[in-house]
């Protein structure tokens, strides 16, 4: 196993300032534990190589643009892209509906099924975009927790190895994160139903 041995804000500053071999190092750095936490989601090969592939030109974009923000560590941040193309990809998915041929088929069944759920979906998006607009209120130690369990689906064992702390720590974190949070919702006359 290769020892890498410069930091990833340095590897960063080092691209940014045109040295190619910075973005590989970083990348290579990284790759096995950003596959694998693909590959376990999709489980399928060639989907996790697109979307690590996919992940990568997001972070390289990101980074020429000057958009990126040293908030937390450069790898939590590379998941969270990794777990929003993957998101992306499995709703695409969801909203090509697959139909079987047979002759009782009739379309309006399918269409007149869908106008609920379509007014049901805007409501939990606008839910969720109230929801995630309240989170960035948490303290940032509350806010990185609760994203990685929450959005990122990270287990409390990877976020302590993540963060730096102790699992206590991290579930501790959580917890408040979760209070805070409530009472947040209290507050803004979120209705979350």
């Amino acid at each position: 196993m290769r020892q890498f041995e410069r930091e990833d804000n340095e590897l960063i500053s080092s691209y940014l300032n045109g040295d190619e071999s910075a973005l590989k190092e970083l990348i290579e750095k990284h790759q096995k534990r950003i596959f694998t936490y693909i590959l376990l989601s999709v489980k399928n090969r060639e989907l996790a190589e697109d979307i690590f592939q996919d992940t990568f030109i997001k972070v390289v974009n990101t980074l020429r643009s000057g958009n990126y923000k040293e908030e937390g560590k450069f790898v939590q941040w590379v998941m969270r892209i990794a777990n929003n193309l993957k998101i992306d990809y499995f709703r695409k998915v969801q909203r090509m509906p697959t139909f079987e041929s047979s002759d009782d088929f009739d379309i309006f069944d399918v269409l007149n099924g869908t106008d609920a759920s379509v007014e049901q979906k805007l409501i939990e998006e606008q839910i969720n975009h109230d929801v995630k607009s309240l989170v960035q209120l948490l303290p940032d130690e509350q806010r990185e927790v609760l994203e990685m369990r929450i959005y990122d689906e990270i287990s409390f064992k990877e976020i302590a190895a993540l963060t730096n702390v102790s699992i206590n720590t991290a579930l501790g974190r959580m917890r408040y994160a979760l209070i805070n949070l409530r009472k947040l919702i209290k507050e803004n006359n979120v209705i979350i139903s």
